[in-house]
């Protein structure tokens, strides 16, 4: 469906609910969302938002989409959840493929768990002559300095655009080694909004607007976040400016 995250068009859920993993997941939105839709009688949140289900009446829906869009892959899961089969995870990426190729799509994948994408990509990457789709972008969360290293995980996979989501960002975080040596491609950053939402401080997101300049590495500032408004969009406004930067490379 249409999305009003600000870093893509389009999200794509052929995976619902998902399990906490790090400090970042807290208020993550989906634990707010999947009780409204699961209200709504939207099907695949029939039952609680820890309960990972597949849903594969849903993985051709990109092949109907004609005009070319950023989707956003599993916005309310992680496509790379220990309850996610390899299996299925290799069809997701068959449809993302067939679909870029066909309608110049190209998919976003955020996990927090880099090191299953590792080791799915270790068991299928025979199934890609050409390797790594390069409309496939992937990348994963870091909300504070302690993980951080995910990115080094990260790097081990081929992708043409790999990316760091650092939201909600709840401290100052060096990615310095990671713009340095190519592993990341795009910088995301973004503080919490929602019922119990803490603080970002602007210097966080100054620090790493900084970072990214110095390595030319693109830069998106997603939102300022709050409890009542998250101040996104046109609001997003740091030292007079909006950061909107998206990467180019990756798109055929």
């Amino acid at each position: 469906m249409p999305s009003a995250i600000e870093w893509t068009d389009e999200t794509w859920n052929p995976v619902t609910g998902c399990t906490r993993v790090s400090p970042g997941c807290d208020n993550c939105y989906m634990y707010a969302m999947y009780p409204r839709l699961k209200g709504m009688g939207v099907s695949g949140y029939e039952t609680t938002p820890s309960d990972v289900q597949l849903l594969p009446e849903r993985l051709n829906l990109p092949l109907t989409w004609k005009k070319p869009r950023r989707v956003f892959v599993n916005s309310m899961s992680d496509l790379f959840h220990p309850r996610v089969p390899y299996e299925f995870v290799y069809e997701v990426f068959e449809v993302m493929q067939r679909s870029a190729a066909k309608h110049g799509h190209v998919f976003q994948v955020l996990t927090k768990r880099p090191g299953r994408a590792v080791g799915w990509w270790m068991k299928y990457a025979g199934h890609f002559p050409h390797g790594w789709p390069s409309n496939i972008w992937i990348g994963t969360s870091v909300e504070n300095q302690k993980y951080a290293p995910r990115l080094t995980v990260l790097g081990r996979l081929p992708a043409h655009v790999r990316f760091v989501s650092a939201e909600p960002l709840l401290e100052q975080v060096e990615l310095t080694p990671w713009l340095k040596d190519g592993t990341l491609q795009w910088v995301i950053a973004g503080g919490e909004s929602g019922f119990g939402a803490r603080p970002m401080d602007l210097d966080w997101v100054r620090s790493l607007r900084d970072q990214t300049v110095h390595y030319e590495v693109a830069f998106f500032l997603k939102q300022l976040g709050g409890v009542r408004n998250k101040r996104g969009g046109d609001a997003a406004v740091i030292d007079g400016r909006q950061w909107r930067q998206m990467p180019v490379a990756g798109q055929e």
